[in-house]
């Protein structure tokens, strides 16, 4: 009986411990709305991007050394911008835009 017990408390907390695992990998802006991301990333981000590459506002993602390496460091670079550009974003149109950037061009794993 002390053996069931046993094995039932290690399967919870390899329950519970996979669980945690599974939700500090997800992407802080699982949440977003990718389509709505677009529409935004059309209206406030193509022409700065473009003016900044000349014309070429997708090199802003692409460039083998651009800053942005991780799901984390995505939404921060468009919290930033949100910022230093007055969008008056709130969070969760920043999730949307790093939603569909994510998809169009950064591709994280989860």
């Amino acid at each position: 009986m002390r053996r069931l017990a046993v094995f039932a408390c290690a399967a919870a907390l390899s329950a519970a411990a996979a669980a945690a695992c599974a939700q500090s990998t997800a992407k802080p802006y699982a949440s977003g709305d990718a389509a709505a991301g677009r529409t935004m990333v059309e209206k406030d981000c193509v022409t700065c991007h473009a003016r900044r590459f000349d014309g070429d506002a997708s090199r802003i993602y692409t460039r083998p050394d651009r800053k942005v390496r991780t799901p984390a460091q995505l939404l921060a670079q468009v919290q930033v911008c949100n910022t230093e550009l007055s969008l008056s974003y709130f969070p969760d149109d920043e999730a949307s835009v790093a939603a569909f950037l994510d998809r169009e061009h950064y591709r994280f794993v989860p």
